[in-house]
């Protein structure tokens, strides 16, 4: 029969590693992050990530006027100039690298920023999940000795 504190401490440990797991996965799965940004007047919004070849960007930028800066590693797309009303940048890495991007309200309106980047996951945030899931493990073993009795003769 399981005591009170085993019960306790596995929902625990058992919720813990749920939480891990599903978060590692999705992390693993999912390398597409969705922007959708508001850029105030005078104020910049800046964009750095690694990403692989072949992974597709979109960034949409609406608002009165704004200056920006683009750039992909090796000979890929490189944009340094000022726009107004709208514009619109979709492109494919050529090699794998870092992206920088950045974009400057110069106009009298707020900047509208949308878009879909793909990146590549950064290893410490695999290594957070791992961290979590490992607590879970020892929390439940821990837990379970509570409930062990010892035979007769110890």
């Amino acid at each position: 029969m399981l005591t009170k504190r085993t019960v306790i401490g596995i929902s625990i440990g058992a919720l813990a590693i749920a939480l891990g797991s599903f978060f590692l996965i999705e992390s693993i799965i999912s390398n597409v992050n969705l922007v959708n940004d508001t850029v105030d007047i005078g104020k910049s919004d800046v964009f750095q990530f690694d990403a692989q070849r072949h992974f597709h960007e979109i960034l949409n930028v609406t608002g009165t006027s704004f200056h920006v800066i683009l750039k992909t590693p090796s000979n890929g797309l490189q944009v340094d100039n000022d726009f107004q009303n709208r514009t619109s940048f979709d492109w494919v890495s050529l090699v794998d690298g870092k992206h920088f991007i950045n974009i400057t309200n110069t106009g009298s309106s707020v900047l509208h920023v949308t878009g879909t980047l793909e990146a590549v996951p950064n290893p410490l945030i695999f290594a957070s999940h791992i961290i979590v899931i490992s607590p879970g493990i020892l929390i439940i073993g821990i837990s379970a000795a509570f409930s062990v009795r010892k035979p007769r003769g110890f």
